[in-house]
């Protein structure tokens, strides 16, 4: 049994582990379970339920004893008996079941829809009747006052047969090409249908009319939502008699009150693929909405994930066991899963011991099945001498290494190491130095770049601590812990340069506060150099930095600005004369330029004039070209220009 947690809600999963096989005689079976661990601690809560490849479909009786489930290949029915923990029956079929549905309270009426348009009546001994609808359908439901079987299908047609009469009544005709799911209301009995274009369409099965309709492919499109092609209506679910669920192709879920057009919430998986069904959890006030990936447990009031379960292999159906926290689900695997949420329900009746056995998993968690067992790599192996022990049963393989029992692990240790002891014995030496170290002054260990910053902030941050807890309110998480921020304290590129003009006029008391931080480092990078040293320090030492301190920062910062004016123009003008006695010593050069071959030189007029020329637009240039008479423009017979031109030498 494998435990998940998500949102503090634990999920047991009762059909994981590996199932023995059939043909195996009861003394292997006895001496596997004693071998293997997996085997020992499944729990097979009923015998044999699985399909031969996969199954498709899954339901539970009204009465909830017996739970049925079709799957291939061959294409088959298993009925299985809750009260007996087993399979009661299988029925092999001649075709693929695309839908059934349970008619009586047990299973002795039971409609199957096949793939080939065959609709196929079982009653409590086997085969009963089997008759052929026009197209091919999708679903059908049963209207429980009338007797009547409503099939939808690929057609625009909704089919109608009479169970009482045993005939076929006049269809509906609807306005969709095709339909793909439909449900009928338990309270008020509305027939609603979800077609391709993505639209939900409600008849009256009274008086055969359509009553309403709704456009669930424009709803289904928010802003958070990218969808490739038009959703179509995929799952369709009744809720009492006002609340309707409804299931796209493309991965939305979206929640009616009939007396609105606009859905109440909108719910997106975030997989594009299919909605395959959906359940309601009154209790709760959940819903259960599932696509071939995952199954998403939310409330319908706020949209608020409850929790969510991802299964090994694609999801088929859905199905929750009334007034209890069981879930079943029908999977592209031979074995159908079985899940237990404590938080929606009690255990069904039949298997209410999983209540005390999850009380006691909760109240006692059990160790790992690695407890007993080390992981070791093969470099370790080596060091251990055991490298010859790769491949036999000693080892299990895992990841990229191997895990072996701890006795063994502990015995090979000693042998490979005899003077443990030693390293033993200089390991507890080192760890009470480090106890006697623990109680001396804690130095602060300030980072390379930018000190006089970091000692700041900690300064800052130790007078906020003192005024946060006279007001009782949250600490401000700290810069130098924050990794937005770490960068500032190891590259050198983000060095504060306190000598530049910026620095020093907009901060024009820092000076003689940087003065008493300059003392505290100078005092920090003392201790720190003797902590290093392992030298002892005579304790009782007054330390000359906190008395030193004197209370110049009472001066006006007016005074403090106007002297680092003057002093930044002091420097300004002897940069000034450095560059003069710079610009005296360099000698200037003639520059001499070379002309290109095939062009005359005339004077540095004529270089000017053609840049002048060059910057000019094509119009104007054709014209002064006009002008000098190197360009001719005329007209021609037929109603176009003829422009001649004289190259230039």
């Amino acid at each position: 049994m494998q435990v998940s947690s998500l949102n503090e809600v634990k999920i047991y999963s009762l059909s994981a582990g590996r199932s023995l096989p059939e043909w195996l005689s009861d003394r292997k079976k006895r001496a596997l379970q004693k071998k293997d661990v997996d085997i020992r601690r499944r729990i097979e809560l009923i015998q044999d339920f699985e399909m031969p490849t996969v199954s498709t479909k899954i339901k539970v009786s009204r009465d909830g004893q017996y739970i049925m489930a079709v799957g291939t290949y061959k294409p088959r029915i298993r009925c299985f008996d809750t009260y007996q923990l087993s399979q009661k029956f299988e029925r092999c079929l001649d075709s693929e079941v695309v839908t059934f549905e349970i008619l009586s309270d047990d299973y002795s009426k039971i409609v199957f829809l096949q793939c080939d348009r065959f609709v196929e009546f079982h009653s409590q001994h086997g085969h009963y009747y089997r008759t052929r609808i026009p197209k091919f359908g999708r679903d059908f439901s049963y209207h429980y006052p009338s007797c009547d079987l409503y099939f939808v299908g690929a057609s625009s047609e909704v089919y109608r047969l009479n169970l009482e009469q045993g005939r076929f009544l006049n269809s509906l005709q609807t306005d969709a090409s095709e339909s793909n799911v439909c449900d009928i209301n338990p309270v008020h009995f509305l027939f609603a249908m979800g077609t391709v274009e993505g639209k939900v369409e409600c008849w009256d099965p009274r008086t055969r009319n359509r009553v309403g309709l709704l456009d669930c492919a424009l709803s289904s499109v928010t802003a958070d939502t990218e969808i490739d092609g038009l959703p179509s209506i995929s799952a369709l679910k009744f809720d009492g008699a006002l609340n309707m669920a409804v299931g796209t192709s493309t991965g939305q879920v979206l929640l009616y009150d009939l007396r609105s057009s606009n859905p109440l919430i909108v719910k997106d998986h975030h997989y594009g693929l299919p909605i395959k069904s959906i359940q309601f959890q009154r209790q709760l006030d959940l819903i259960i909405s599932a696509d071939s990936r995952i199954i998403k447990m939310w409330n319908k009031d706020t949209g608020k994930i409850f929790t969510s379960m991802e299964p090994e292999y694609d999801i088929n159906d859905v199905c929750l066991y009334p007034n209890s926290g069981m879930l079943m689900t029908a999977n592209e695997a031979p074995k159908m899963n079985i899940y237990y949420i404590p938080v929606l329900g009690p255990a069904p009746k039949w298997c209410s011991f999983l209540d005390n056995l999850t009380e006691e998993l909760e109240e006692n968690p059990e160790s790992t099945v690695y407890d007993d067992y080390k992981f070791v790599t093969r470099k370790d192996l080596e060091n251990l001498g055991l490298a010859h022990l790769i491949g036999s049963s000693l080892l299990r393989a895992y990841m990229h290494g191997f895990f072996m029992d701890i006795r063994l692990y502990h015995k090979a240790k000693m042998m490979a190491n005899p003077f443990a002891y030693e390293e033993y014995r200089r390991e507890k030496i080192r760890q009470k130095i480090e106890e006697t170290r623990a109680q001396r002054v804690q130095l602060k260990k300030l980072p390379k770049v930018n000190k006089e910053l970091a000692l700041k902030l900690i300064e800052e941050e130790g007078e906020e601590q003192q005024l946060t807890r006279k007001r009782k309110q949250k600490n401000l998480p700290s810069l130098l812990k924050d990794d937005r921020f770490k960068v500032m304290f190891e590259n050198p590129d983000f060095q504060v340069d306190e000598q530049s003009e910026e620095f020093r006029l907009l901060n024009p008391l820092v000076s003689k506060i940087s003065e008493k931080r300059k003392r505290k480092l100078k005092i920090l990078e003392e201790l720190e150099a003797q902590e290093q040293e392992e030298e002892e320090e005579p304790e009782g030492k007054a330390s000359d930095a906190e008395s030193s301190e004197s209370s110049d920062d009472e001066k006006g910062w007016v005074e403090e600005v106007r002297k680092q004016r003057k002093l930044l123009r002091q420097e300004e003008k002897v940069k000034r004369q450095e560059r003069f006695k710079e610009d005296q010593q360099t000698l200037l050069k003639p520059q001499f330029f070379e002309i290109k071959e095939g062009e005359e030189f005339r004077s540095f007029k004529d270089s000017a004039k053609k840049q002048k020329l060059m910057k000019k637009t094509l119009g104007d240039r054709l014209k002064l070209e006009e002008k000098l008479g190197t360009l001719s423009v005329s007209d021609t017979t037929v109603g176009s220009k003829q422009a001649t031109f004289k190259l230039k030498k």
